[in-house]
């Protein structure tokens, strides 16, 4: 298989990933080409594959364009809620499947063609944004020209609402949306509609984040944006502090968070909302270094989704301090109860639920390295690579996290691994980072699809089909193989050192010369074993030693009772 400078050199942007974004339990990935591939839980039809059945591994998500010219819809943009999943396509359309009980899709049964009212299995068009008006209130511009400048240019989910930008810098929201209620206070309404945040007219949104509850957005200033004069606005539920006022009152509309205003020393640069916290990625204005990253968190610390060392909830934005100082963060998103960093370098740092993965308790990550991380852990790529070559962006889904690195060809990712939602070939969770299956198997054997529909129905099973069925059925043989000799390691592993089995646990001489030193490992793994490792491993082997005797003491006491058997019956006959 090619390396990833040779696909950098010829170009093939259909295995170079550009975008990732992830939900509750499924992933989304863009291709440089304008495609979408999704994985992991299939349930309420959040992959857009035409079912609810779980994908292992990516997997293409088709668009069909609903005029009859058969055009292939490039997209340029995802985004992932909880149970849904959007698409921006580079004409500006904006395509959504998943969960609708809210209204997230912005479709109704009736604007989709294999819907079940609150959830649509394939991606639907969004028809309203073709039929609303712009926010434009200059009344000297005709009506037509209005409509015809609006054009969607960004898209956001999180939980169950969705957002978009439009280009004229203006936000719509539709879903669970924050609204003031009839009462004048906050209240959460569903929107089928995408509505248009009147707040913010005037100035241009540039960026925008939402968690299950609440909504952060980065304005500009003035009229159009300048480059740092981005103003930090927050609005919805505020229960834990997660907009950053210092109080814990809930907002019905956007309003600046001060530590953010426009007189701050600050320069907001990317802003990302996990369930009930925020984090916003800073350098200083005017800086003449402007590598040098503040990471800040706010809302919810009961799981160090924070970093700030404890498990107290911040009212107001607080820097992340454990964080090196001179590094330039490129990424920042949050899970559920965990948040991630990547820097210009390739380090990546995570923190919150259990020790940054964002695994829930039940997860059975026991022993002593299980537990939250209340302060940024550094994440390594491998046991023997510590960096994620040229990282481009981290992502987080309610329990798991995936990293693009290597300039987009290829993809980490940890975390919660039931229903396939890392993307590995399987179903398990793995607390360290495991390599997607990417580019997809399929890609490697199948023709350029370049063939018309007509040709494709009568053309015969071809070389490619064969060797690609040979190639997954050999591929699912080793991958049972494999699975059932990782659970028998894992097994023995834990029962021995009291922890599930790492690759960084594989001996030295097994990994660099093929080699296996028993003698020689296990003098090394003695000597450096400390005194509770070495009790653990005196406990076992004697416990192990002691059901060896007694089962070699059973075998002995039913032998010489077999050999006294056949004496005593001779004795019965001749009595």
């Amino acid at each position: 298989m090619e390396d990833a400078a040779n696909f950098v050199n010829s170009g093939n942007l259909s295995r170079k990933v550009v975008a990732v974004a992830a939900g509750e339990a499924h992933t989304l990935a863009l291709t440089g080409d304008g495609c979408v591939y999704s994985w992991g839980r299939g349930i309420l039809g959040r992959l857009g594959r035409g079912s609810e059945e779980d994908e292992l591994f990516p997997v293409p998500v088709k668009f069909e364009n609903p005029n009859s010219s058969g055009d292939t819809i490039k997209i340029v943009g995802i985004a992932a809620g909880a149970y849904h999943s959007l698409a921006l396509a580079d004409d500006g359309t904006v395509w959504c499947w998943g969960y609708n009980i809210y209204g997230q899709l912005g479709v109704t049964e009736e604007d989709s063609h294999d819907s079940s009212g609150d959830k649509s299995l394939v991606p639907c068009l969004l028809k309203k944004f073709l039929e609303l008006h712009p926010p434009d209130s200059s009344t000297d511009t005709p009506e037509e020209e209005r409509t015809a400048s609006l054009k969607i240019c960004s898209v956001k989910a999180g939980g169950m609402m969705s957002l978009a930008i439009d280009s004229l810098g203006a936000l719509w929201m539709w879903g669970n949306c924050p609204l003031k209620s009839k009462e004048g206070g906050f209240s959460l309404v569903s929107s089928f509609i995408p509505t248009p945040v009147w707040d913010f007219h005037g100035h241009t949104v540039v960026k925008i984040a939402c968690g299950n509850e609440h909504v952060v957005a980065l304005v500009s200033a003035g009229e159009s944006y300048l480059g740092e004069d981005l103003v930090c606005y927050s609005w919805g539920n505020n229960n834990h502090g997660q907009l950053g006022f210092g109080d814990r009152e809930s907002r019905p509309n956007p309003e600046v968070v001060k530590a953010f205003d426009q007189e701050s020393p600050w320069s907001i640069y990317e802003v990302a909302c996990g369930a009930f916290h925020t984090a916003l990625l800073t350098h200083k204005k005017s800086a003449t270094d402007t590598s040098a990253s503040m990471c800040w968190t706010f809302g919810l610390g009961d799981n160090g989704q924070l970093g700030h060392g404890t498990t107290q909830s911040e009212l107001l934005p607080m820097p992340v301090k454990e964080l090196p100082q001179h590094v330039h963060l490129i990424s920042v998103d949050c899970g559920l109860f965990h948040t991630s960093v990547v820097s210009s370098a390739g380090d990546v740092w995570s923190w919150g639920m259990e020790k940054g993965l964002g695994l829930c308790p039940d997860a059975s990550f026991v022993g002593t390295d299980s537990g939250d991380a209340l302060s940024p852990r550094l994440i390594s790529c491998t046991p023997y690579q510590p960096r994620f070559p040229e990282s481009i962006q981290v992502t987080c889904g309610a329990a798991h996290t995936v990293i693009v690195a290597q300039e987009g060809y290829k993809i980490w990712s940890w975390g919660r691994g039931r229903s396939g939602v890392l993307g590995n070939g399987k179903a398990v969770d793995f607390y360290t980072p495991t390599l997607v299956l990417w580019p997809p198997l399929i890609e490697d054997f199948k023709q350029e699809e370049q063939k018309s529909g007509e040709e494709k129905e009568t053309e015969a099973v071809t070389e490619n089909d064969e060797k690609l069925a040979s190639a997954l059925n050999e591929l699912k043989l080793l991958q049972t193989r494999f699975s059932v000799m990782e659970r028998y390691a894992s097994i023995l592993h834990g029962s021995i050192f009291g922890k599930p089995f790492d690759e960084s646990d594989i001996p030295a001489s097994l990994r660099n010369s093929g080699v296996f030193d028993i003698a020689k490992e296990w003098e090394s793994m003695l000597e450096e074993a400390d005194r509770s490792k070495l009790s653990r491993l005196e406990i076992f082997y004697r416990n192990m030693i002691a059901g060896v005797k007694d089962k070699l003491m059973k075998r002995r006491i039913k032998e010489i009772i077999k050999e006294c058997l056949p004496a005593s019956e001779f004795a019965k006959q001749n009595t």
